[in-house]
């Protein structure tokens, strides 16, 4: 996509990034802005993600896809270090089974976590992050009782908080 060739501007779609071009500053990915320390980790990112465990906890994955895209879309206000969020977001988008959302979700959630970690974010209020010893995997959830999405409801309560 080009904008108005005379004076240099335009806008260019690549991949999933807009890249905003000019004749000062050449081309730069648009990105938002990074976290700072010791804020609570995004609702927009939390929520659907939170979604996606509970229907992995209960052995299904309706509204993974989209959750998942809300995830990507989200990303793009977290800045550049959330570009493993958003990679491993589109690959569960593209799940195709329950098994393959689960080895999925497991990619996404090591990145969520590794993420906050990095930066020193924080859970939201009431979300917890555990711990499943059979996958090797961290999730994050709401409650007090385990919802073990990496095995649903044949080891529901299998794992640890931390």
């Amino acid at each position: 996509m080009s904008g108005v060739r005379g004076w240099g501007f335009g806008v260019r779609m690549v991949g999933i990034l807009a890249v905003a071009c000019n004749a000062v500053t050449a081309c730069a990915p648009s990105v938002g802005e990074t976290p700072k320390a010791g804020a609570a980790m995004s609702r927009a990112i939390i929520d659907p993600y939170l979604r996606i465990q509970e229907a992995l906890a209960k052995d299904s994955i309706d509204g993974i896809r989209v959750n998942a895209g809300d995830i990507a879309t989200a990303t793009t206000a977290l800045g550049a270090p959330a570009f493993k969020i958003d990679t491993s977001a589109l690959q569960l988008a593209s799940a195709g089974d329950l098994a393959d959302a689960r080895a999925k979700f497991g990619v996404l959630s090591d990145a969520i976590v590794t993420y906050m970690t990095g930066l020193h974010l924080t859970p939201p209020s009431g979300v917890r992050l555990a711990y499943c010893p059979m996958v090797a995997k961290p999730w994050l959830q709401e409650g007090t009782t385990l919802a073990n999405p990496y095995y649903g409801s044949g080891m529901p309560s299998c794992g640890e908080f931390r």
